[in-house]
């Protein structure tokens, strides 16, 4: 891959490539209940954020694993020869302060010190399936209930959810309300918690909290952007929460995805951009101090369809 002005067009014109094949990393399924499917350094453990933890999902590797060649050296392993690597972006702000986890620009107004302009280089990295010397992959271990956390997001979130559809889940801009049929119409409660988290991330983009632009009409093409912001940040989730992953209920939008990327390289950076913040935003709503009133709406769905209303600040639900 070419670097410095073409990397936006070599990625994008990837990412369109995989989009025609219905092989994008956001229209891949994956099974609920495990996590370790987005891309992290074998070094930090820490992911890959943004437009590199795309661009390494793209990539034709199983392995989430990660590495420079120096890392995979330190580690007792080594390149197989003829491989090549993948490039990532990175920040850097000065010779002591970098950012590891760089979207199409700086992560945030926060993280850039105060009168400095940040400098972007490329990293190469290669996966695992490309080294020598590693041990096997282990299965990430879980160490919190999926249906729980996610329960516990929707109720700090203050969101109002009504249960009033009967197929089809949706975002209300206008009266700031999420819309999806009742409980029991889902397979599961990951199921439906999979599609709750996918509102909420529209949800997430009111003027009130991330302030995105949500006002323009179905078919346009700022509306297949958000549903590009919304999609990438549910695949995510879906991996933090060990909710799965299920493409198929967006699978319309594809065509209007190639269109805004094909118009706009930069376009799947910034939605990548939008997307990690829709993800911390979500996930920081489930480490706010509370309790679950209802202790029925983590194990109920079979039976309960349970609407959460704002009342004098708090939720009910009922």
């Amino acid at each position: 891959m070419k670097k410095g002005s073409n990397y936006c067009d070599d990625v994008a014109n990837q990412l369109i490539t995989l989009l025609e094949r219905g092989t994008a990393p956001w229209q891949k399924p994956w099974a609920p209940s495990s996590r370790g499917t987005t891309p992290y350094n074998i070094a930090s453990g820490r992911r890959y954020k943004g437009i590199n933890s795309l661009n390494l999902m793209a990539q034709p590797y199983e392995d989430p694993r990660w590495m420079t060649f120096k890392q995979a050296n330190f580690k007792g392993a080594r390149i197989r020869k003829n491989e090549r690597g993948t490039a990532i972006r990175r920040w850097i702000f000065s010779e002591t302060t970098a950012s590891e986890d760089s979207d199409d620009f700086p992560a945030s107004d926060n993280a850039q010190p105060a009168g400095q302009k940040p400098k972007m280089y490329f990293t190469t990295v290669f996966n695992a399936e490309q080294v020598s010397g590693l041990d096997p992959l282990q299965p990430a271990q879980l160490e919190f209930d999926p249906i729980e956390r996610a329960e516990r997001i929707l109720w700090q979130s203050g969101a109002t959810i009504k249960h009033d559809q009967r197929d089809q889940a949706y975002y209300d801009v206008v009266d700031d309300e999420m819309h999806l049929p009742p409980r029991r119409q889902f397979n599961s409660a990951i199921e439906y918690y999979a599609v709750a988290m996918h509102e909420l991330g529209h949800w997430s983009g009111h003027s009130s909290r991330l302030n995105r632009d949500l006002f323009h009409p179905f078919g346009s093409q700022e509306y297949a952007y958000e549903e590009l912001c919304a999609e990438i940040a549910s695949m995510m989730l879906g991996d933090e929460l060990a909710l799965g992953h299920d493409p198929s209920q967006h699978a319309a939008y594809v065509g209007s995805w190639i269109k805004v990327i094909r118009d706009d390289s930069k376009a799947i950076f910034r939605a990548c951009n939008a997307a990690e913040k829709i993800c911390t935003f979500v996930l920081e709503l489930g480490n706010s101090e509370g309790e679950i009133a209802d202790e029925r709406s983590l194990s109920g769905i079979e039976i309960n369809d349970l609407s959460y209303q704002k009342s004098s600040g708090r939720q009910s639900a009922r």
